[in-house]
């Protein structure tokens, strides 16, 4: 059985064009030609062949019809299609990547960039004043009605915290207390025997006691004074006295003098107390000298030191004296003091003891409860039969 009957098989390019193929390649060709500016109308595709070649196929612009054709795969792509062809492209999605990339990190250093400028602002605000906050949230850029007025979106000026008027009228606002009188300076009267040095006769001083007292560092010295007593032709006798200053004397006289009028108060006799004194006060310390013929004479004691002739205001004036019966009058101003003798060559009475007190009664506008407080001398005087004065109470 032979092979059945097919039809040629032939090439479509070497095929002899009829009259009617003719035709309509010339009016293809005379279309093309008249839309040269229209070159999307014409789509010109490849298909393959039997020969393996690619030939070239014009197809003509879509037809008048009322009724247009089916769409074929040979029409232009939806943009669907555009799409899905764009996001299975691999170039495309890296650049798609990459491009989402900057944009994350941009909005991340934007937003880093911010918060540092939040922080800086509120520091500035810290350092100028302390910020409100109607401020702090508009740092954030929060804006609220009640916080921010209506050019809220401009930058505020910096406003200075002024403090508030008092709203208290000036008739009623409280007036200030006037500040405390500056009080008198205090008055300090000072015994001289057994307080502030120790006076001996030369010719009745033992020379070991001397010695002693001048290798333990005691300053002493040696002067005339005049006696009451007259010798045989009438003369007035002088008497030679070796006098020890007591350990401190001249530091306290200079430091208590700077807050205290300084006195001298003693039942000495003045021949005596007057040369004495001279050699202790060089620098003149002492604004009065009080002697013997000063002192009064009680139904208890005699050479009773009355404080009466120094000041009436009993507030500010304190009397220091080794013997308590010289301020019997007085007990509340009195501060009594341990005897001083030549043999007391480690004594610190004055600048451990009596200059600090001292130091405290100048500040006190009334002495004497200071000193009722410490040495209850009214009680000691009535124990020894002397009852309380007027004075004291």
């Amino acid at each position: 059985m032979g092979p059945p009957n097919l039809p040629p098989i032939t090439n479509p390019c070497s095929a002899k064009p009829t009259p009617a193929r003719r035709n309509r390649t010339r009016t293809g060709r005379r279309t093309a030609a008249t839309k040269t500016d229209h070159h999307h109308d014409v789509l010109l595709l490849h298909r393959p062949v039997a020969s393996g070649l690619v030939s070239p196929l014009l197809l003509p612009p879509p037809s008048s019809s009322p009724h247009p054709p089916p769409p074929t795969l040979l029409d232009s792509p939806s943009p669907a299609i555009m799409a899905a062809a764009e996001v299975y492209s691999p170039t495309a999605a890296a650049a798609a990547q990459q491009q989402q990339r900057g944009k994350v990190a941009a909005q991340a250093w934007q937003a880093v960039v911010g918060w540092i400028g939040f922080l800086l602002q509120v520091l500035l605000q810290i350092l100028r004043g302390t910020p409100s906050c109607a401020q702090l949230l508009s740092f954030v850029g929060f804006r609220y009605p009640l916080l921010s007025g209506p050019a809220a979106s401009e930058p505020s000026p910096s406003v200075a915290f002024m403090p508030l008027r008092s709203e208290i009228p000036a008739d009623t606002a409280p007036t200030p207390t006037p500040p405390p009188e500056p009080l008198q300076r205090l008055t300090v009267v000072l015994d001289l025997d057994e307080t502030l040095v120790s006076a001996y006769e030369s010719s009745s001083l033992p020379a070991i006691v001397r010695t002693q007292a001048v290798e333990a560092g005691l300053h002493c010295f040696d002067m005339e004074c005049i006696s009451t007593e007259k010798d045989i032709d009438g003369k007035q006798k002088v008497n030679h006295v070796t006098v020890f200053e007591r350990p401190g004397l001249h530091e306290f006289l200079q430091k208590t003098c700077e807050f205290a009028d300084l006195i001298l108060f003693t039942a000495g006799l003045e021949g005596y107390a007057r040369p004495l004194v001279d050699r202790i006060d060089l620098q003149n310390r002492f604004k009065l000298r009080l002697y013997r013929p000063s002192t009064v004479t009680t139904e208890y004691r005699e050479h009773v030191k009355d404080l009466s002739c120094v000041s009436k205001d009993f507030c500010r004036v304190v009397i220091v004296d080794n013997n308590p019966f010289s301020f019997i009058l007085q007990p509340l101003n009195g501060i009594p003091c341990v005897p001083f003798s030549a043999g007391q060559h480690n004594d610190d009475q004055l600048m451990e003891v009596i200059f600090p007190l001292l130091k405290h009664l100048s500040l006190q506008s009334d002495v004497r409860p200071a000193l009722y407080e410490r040495f209850h001398m009214p009680e000691w005087f009535q124990k020894h039969g002397i009852p309380q004065t007027d004075q004291a109470v």
